[in-house]
């Protein structure tokens, strides 16, 4: 099975829901499996709240296994040998994707506590431009738990073409503050 461990660099800028714009971004991502020449075998998992883009196998920067090692891989529930599995890491999150321990171009220091406030449809955006960049223009599935969950409800809002099924665990299109 192929795995790659990679950060896409987008150089045109991203503007946020919040009306404020990053001049580039970048988002750290991992697939596992292979796209099929129809790119019609894509499914996009994401992460919850403090996870990052390593979702299966054994990390080498921490030699834990993947917060979904027990659902992803060959042989089990999202089977490598028949899905190609991208696994990003969300905007303003740990884990290499643009977020406030990322330089800012005017200062070239971290941007600290003057990273723009992002929301779960800035990440979907970020995510959006990753899939242009490997070619798929169509899920099969987007699968996400909790923090993940509300954004595969926000691709389904966002970019219906681009979702073929959604999987939503732990999350609702609304809380409040008893949550």
């Amino acid at each position: 099975m192929n795995t790659i461990r990679d950060i896409a660099r987008f150089d045109q800028p991203l503007t946020l829901d919040s009306g404020a714009v990053l001049p580039h971004i970048d988002v750290a991502y991992e697939t596992y499996g292979e796209l099929n020449a129809e790119a019609d075998n894509a499914v996009l998992v994401l992460h919850g709240l403090t996870g990052t883009q390593h979702a299966m196998g054994t990390s080498p920067e921490t030699g834990r296994p993947g917060w979904w090692d027990a659902a992803i891989g060959p042989g089990k529930a999202i089977d490598t040998d028949r899905y190609f599995v991208v696994s990003p890491n969300a905007l303003g999150s740990y884990g290499g994707s643009t977020s406030a321990a990322s330089p800012d171009p005017e200062t070239n220091l971290p941007y600290g506590s003057r990273f723009p406030i992002v929301t779960i449809g800035d990440s979907v955006e970020s995510h959006a431009r990753l899939a242009d960049k490997l070619g798929i223009t169509r899920f099969h599935s987007i699968i996400g738990g909790c923090f993940g969950g509300f954004q595969a409800m926000e691709w389904m809002a966002r970019h219906p073409d681009m979702v073929g099924s959604s999987v939503v665990i732990s999350a609702t299109p609304r809380t409040s503050a008893h949550n």
